[in-house]
């Protein structure tokens, strides 16, 4: 199926299309059961528009699927250290424009998609992030979620919510697990005037897959952070992966929403909970099975809950009144 031209208008993503569509990130992989960046990577892949290189930094979603002698890529893809999968997309496009103009290159266009987990994004690859996006190299930087250095130990990061429970930030009798907020990267990133930012969850796939063909379309760079839950860092049912994508946008943990040269736009799911503020749910229906929230739901620790609740109630007004001031 030739998709080159074919724009987010004029493919619908529905189960259809998605099941025609050859895969592009392949069965046999290492990752755990339930793991939510490996759906994320599969279904990212089935949003492509026709040529696509990708790149990705140094992380769990690298590690399980490139070990030597294999791979699950069926496009090609680079490995890139943890800090540069950016500025290894800056490279690839300025790469592809010298041979192209040499008439090395004949197709029309190459899509590049950079893929980094939180401890990629947030930290170290904040600085390649931040260069590259500054110098309009055009790709689609992916950010898949977990919330954790998760492939070497379930360590904290920028990422991480405040009261989570990692291997650098024990839940004890002192201190209740990470001190810190999570670092709001969806708002340094539209604070780099991108043209087009935007969240996503897996639970809502098709909004998704709308996103991911909308970075793509963008001709410069463009961001798009997605929620994915890592159940062994989590210490969650693998089968309720899914079900954490969901409970993080009806209590508004991670809302979803759009931010188009500057105007914010709710998607659908959040949008709804803002028509029908009955439909928000509260956070501890999300923490609860989380075993790296266990330890909040104790009367030393209901606190720490409370203030999340707060965090959560004042981050998701601010969003509404972004969207109204934007409109």
């Amino acid at each position: 199926m030739e998709e080159q031209k074919v724009t987010t208008q004029e493919w619908k993503f529905t189960a259809k299309d998605i099941a025609l569509k050859p895969e592009g990130f392949l069965p046999g992989h290492r990752a755990c059961a339930g793991c939510g960046p490996a759906n994320v990577l599969r279904m990212v892949m089935k949003a492509t528009r026709g040529p696509t290189i990708v790149t990705e930094a140094t992380g769990c979603m690298e590690v399980v699927s490139s070990i030597y002698p294999y791979t699950s890529w069926s496009y090609p893809w680079l490995h890139t250290a943890f800090e540069t999968a950016a500025a290894n997309a800056s490279g690839i496009e300025a790469a592809l424009k010298v041979l192209t103009k040499k008439g090395k290159v004949k197709q029309e266009h190459i899509d590049i998609i950079a893929f980094a987990g939180d401890g990629g994004t947030y930290d170290i690859g904040l600085q390649a992030l931040s260069g590259a996006v500054e110098r309009g190299h055009d790709f689609l930087f992916i950010l898949y979620d977990n919330e954790g250095y998760m492939n070497t130990g379930i360590q904290r990061s920028g990422g991480t919510p405040l009261g989570a429970a990692t291997t650098t930030t024990p839940a004890g009798s002192v201190m209740p697990g990470k001190m810190q907020n999570k670092k709001p990267i969806t708002d340094i990133m539209v604070a780099h005037d991108l043209e087009y930012v935007a969240t996503a969850t897996p639970y809502y796939w098709k909004d998704m897959l709308q996103k991911v063909r909308k970075g793509l379309e963008v001709e410069g760079p463009a961001f798009l952070h997605i929620f994915a839950p890592c159940p062994r860092g989590w210490r969650s049912e693998p089968a309720k992966t899914m079900e954490y994508t969901k409970l993080a946008v009806e209590s508004c943990v991670f809302p979803v929403y759009e931010v188009v040269k500057g105007k914010y736009e709710l998607s659908t799911p959040s949008k709804l909970i803002q028509l029908a503020p009955q439909k928000k749910i509260p956070i501890t229906e999300y923490l609860k099975g989380q075993g790296r929230y266990r330890h909040l739901f104790t009367p030393q620790h209901q606190h720490v809950v409370d203030t999340l609740q707060r965090l959560t109630d004042e981050r998701w007004a601010k969003l509404q009144k972004k969207v109204e001031q934007t409109a």
